[in-house]
Formats: structure tokens, sequence, C-alpha cells
């Protein structure tokens, strides 16, 4: 029984619970999914996290943020892709912030955080556990637009990242406290403290999205989604790197809501040996939105894959291609 979907995973682990396979137990399921659970769960087990306050009205929300202290992040409880997540740096932006997340986590039973604010490098840890032995694989480093939103625009991958020793053993403890034993784990941090500490934001219980698998195999030869079916299977996984180099992708966005009217790109970028894949996701006629009127779905017009020696030289040829794409938007 295997899920990549951040919403079947109540779903699959009842499933495993029901037909004796490999997965995780519910409750798993459930602390992965339930924020708030998450947070309870760190807490009880030492994890360095975030202070959070569960809210459902504006007014808690107002108190929270107040003993938190600001800046602040309203979020919902069990949404993902940092859909109606935002800053809120005084109480007029949390009363805007409130009622998105509020709106994205409206029909759940889960609610909506106030947590503190984690000031610093946001990265992810890419895990394999294996009947409850987990084996940090990767980092991913990632690049954030503009605030008070955490749109995820990119993210970079690099055999060897120096990070990994740090934050690994971060990743195994958090996953530890929220009862993970079995699958692959996308585990979300934030280094604080001038990139010395790292604390957790949150323990996704599935594959990183965004292509993150795809970027882990490009820089180091270890297939994540394989891993996560053998292991589904009961069988242990193979982690052997056969790859040292880096991978990163850059996600294009809209400039502004509107309908696209044109989206090209210069011929001479498909040439670039660096280029792994260009892909476009809207074509001239869709309706485009950015956050928070619009989601990943709706604001996002291609994607680009690039692979080199070192995630920096990855990053500069994804910064330099930007100039080489035609988005129109009116």
């Amino acid at each position: 029984m295997l899920t990549w979907d951040e919403y079947a995973q109540h779903s699959a682990a009842h499933l495993a619970s029901a037909f004796g396979t490999f997965g995780n137990s519910v409750a798993t399921a459930h602390a992965c999914r339930n924020k708030a659970a998450s947070r309870e769960a760190f807490a009880a087990f030492g994890v360095p996290s975030a202070a959070s306050i569960r809210v459902d009205s504006l007014d808690q929300a107002l108190a929270a943020a107040e003993r938190i202290g600001y800046p602040v992040v309203v979020k919902p409880a069990a949404a993902a892709g940092s859909i109606g997540v935002s800053r809120a740096d005084t109480s007029t932006d949390l009363a805007h912030a409130y009622t998105q997340a509020a709106a994205r986590a409206a029909g759940d039973r889960f609610g909506v955080l106030v947590e503190e604010y984690l000031d610093g490098p946001e990265i992810s840890v890419e895990c394999v556990t294996h009947r409850g032995t987990t084996t940090p694989v990767a980092v991913t480093r990632k690049q954030l637009g503009a605030p008070p939103h955490f749109e995820e625009t990119g993210h970079s991958v690099e055999a060897g990242d120096p990070l990994l020793a740090l934050a690994g053993p971060v990743a195994i403890q958090a996953l530890h406290a929220v009862g993970f034993a079995n699958g692959v784990s996308h585990v979300e941090m934030r280094l604080t403290d001038g990139g010395s500490t790292p604390r957790l934001i949150e323990v996704n219980g599935r594959l990183g999205g965004d292509l993150i698998p795809h970027l882990v195999c490009e820089a180091t030869g270890i297939d994540l989604p394989l891993a996560a079916a053998d292991i589904a299977l009961g069988l242990q996984p193979d982690l052997t790197p056969t790859h040292r180099r880096a991978a990163a992708i850059h996600m294009a966005y809209a400039p502004t809501d509107g309908r696209l009217t044109r989206a090209t790109a210069d011929p001479a970028l498909r040439e670039q040996p660096w280029l792994e894949r260009l892909v476009w996701e809207k074509k001239a006629g869709d309706h485009v939105a950015l956050p928070p009127a619009g989601d990943l779905s709706t604001a996002r017009i291609a994607h680009l894959v690039a692979r080199d020696t070192t995630a920096e030289r990855c990053l500069q040829h994804l910064a330099g291609a930007a100039s080489h794409l035609d988005i129109t938007v009116n």
C-alpha cells in the first residue's frame, strides 16, 4: 500500500492496517497530516520546533499572536504546498492572514494554527525509513517567493551536502516522534541562529513534491519512488549512490493575475548542455492567478531543471534562463 498524495495518507494507513501490508499506523498518518498533532509529538520527544497554538476564531488568533510574539505564521493545520500559509507582522496583517487560512481550512476538522516565525533558510531532508530504521538521503535547499507567502519557487540538491550531517539527525528524531515506520518522507525545517540550529516545520509522510525525488536521483542516483515501492512490498530499498553531482529546479510564475497571452522560450535555451528539461505547464489563453487568490496550479507557468557539478552552478544556469523565457499576461 503506497501513496505519494498528501491528502490520501489517512486512507493509505487505514488500508495498510486492514490488509496487513507494510505502511504506517493511522495514528502516524494523523500526526503527519495534522500539524497541531505534530507539534505535540515534537514537544513530547524534545524535537526542536516552533511554538504553535491552534485557534478557531480571529480573537483567538490575535491572543495567540500576542502570546507568541510577532512576527507569526498563520496556516491551515492540514493543508499542503504552502497553501493558505502567510506571515503576519502586525495585528492588521494577522486579520488578513487568518481569513486566508480559515478559508483554506473550511470543511476539515483541524482548524488554523498560529505559530512562531522561524527566521532562517528553509530546507527539507529526504528520508527513507524501512521497518523503523531511518536513513537521511539528501538535503533539499529551497528558494521562496516574496513575503508574506511561502511559495516555493525553486529547489536544489547536491550530493554530499554538508547540511545532511547537521539536519539528518533532527529529521530522524522527528520521524521517531510521530511513529513513522515505513516509507519515504519529506521533513521540512528552518536553520535558525545563523544557520546552526535546525528547527522543525513539519513532517510529510510521503515523497516530496515539485520533482524533488527527481532532483535527488539526478544528484545522487538514489531512486526515492523505487525505494517507496520496495518498502511497500516489504523489501529492503537500495540506497547506494551512483552519482555525485547536483540538480536544481526553477518554477516560473506568472508576473500578475490575468490571461496568459504569450509563453515561449528562446530555441537556444533547449540546446544548453545543463538543461535537463523545460516543461510548460500553461499555454496561451489560460487564466493565471497568484496567491492568495490563486495557488500552485494557477500561478506556475513552466518549470526548468538544471544539472551540473554543483548546486551553485545549477542555480546560476536557472537564473540566466529567465531572460530566455517570454511570458506575457494581460
